[in-house]
């Protein structure tokens, strides 16, 4: 009896052409189970065995679907469909404003949660009084300092939570976790810069993020379900670590209260 193989990351070999190896899980029923890595050695014999392999993609309810097949042409193997890469998954703390955009924040979740180590403080799990009580509280309890790329959901209102401020200083701080976090801005379709491509009215943004954006520290971009794509973004916020002399954030006071609702 054949199998079906359904692959939900790859990675290339340095000439970008041949399957270096692929992360690999198999059908039973409508599940998808033992998800694992697999060198190209693997995947040619199982394709060459008659088994049938194809893409597998996640959609906002968190579920996998099937993709197309993988079909060998001229010595390559070739499927039609942009998967994300078989690489380490970054360290994610995601910053929202949870009364707008907790739909959102469970959606990224759903999508790209296997792409990436999740730090984040989930709704009402931590709460405080004053900047310092709250980041001494996310850093001792593990959240913040293991932080490489801070991921901040932008709304209509996340330029003035208190909290999303204190996030990103925090993120932006050496002191915690002993290295700056990588800064992406992820803009909602509700917010008032989506679909304005490299344009940004700064005055739409948290302070503090903004002035990361104007330096070229902060990455953004609008929201996206493609799992490639959200990838890279993050990909690109972590590389960006390496031009902290980029970073804006002493000298940038800390929102004492939320400035909206």
């Amino acid at each position: 009896m054949s199998k079906e193989y359904l692959i939900s990351k790859l990675s290339f070999r340095p000439d970008e052409q041949l399957i270096d190896s692929v992360t690999v899980g198999l059908l039973q029923g409508n599940s998808v189970v033992n998800f694992e890595s697999k060198d190209r050695n693997w995947l040619v014999q199982e394709f060459n065995k008659g088994n049938t392999i194809r893409g597998i993609f996640k959609k906002i309810d968190g579920k996998w679907y099937p993709k197309n097949l993988f079909r060998a042409e001229d010595g390559y193997f070739k499927w039609g469909y942009t998967l994300p890469k078989n690489i380490a998954k970054r360290n994610v703390f995601i910053s929202y404003y949870h009364k707008d955009d907790q739909l959102k924040r469970q959606e990224f979740d759903n999508l790209f949660g296997d792409l990436i180590i999740n730090q984040s403080v989930m709704m009402h799990e931590i709460d405080g009084e004053n900047s310092d009580g709250y980041i001494n509280r996310l850093i001792n309890e593990g959240y913040l300092k293991d932080t490489t790329v801070l991921t901040v959901l932008l709304g209509p209102n996340t330029k003035c939570r208190k909290h999303v401020d204190w996030e990103i200083a925090g993120a932006l701080n050496v002191k915690v976790g002993n290295r700056y976090a990588g800064l992406l801005g992820i803009r909602l379709p509700s917010h008032p810069d989506y679909g304005s491509g490299t344009y940004y009215d700064p005055e739409n943004y948290p302070v503090r993020f903004a002035a990361n954006l104007n330096s070229g520290y902060a990455v953004v971009a609008d929201w996206t379900e493609d799992r490639k794509a959200m990838q890279d973004l993050i990909e690109l916020a972590f590389t960006k670590r390496s031009e902290s002399e980029k970073i804006k954030n002493a000298g940038i006071l800390k929102l004492a209260e939320n400035a909206c609702k």
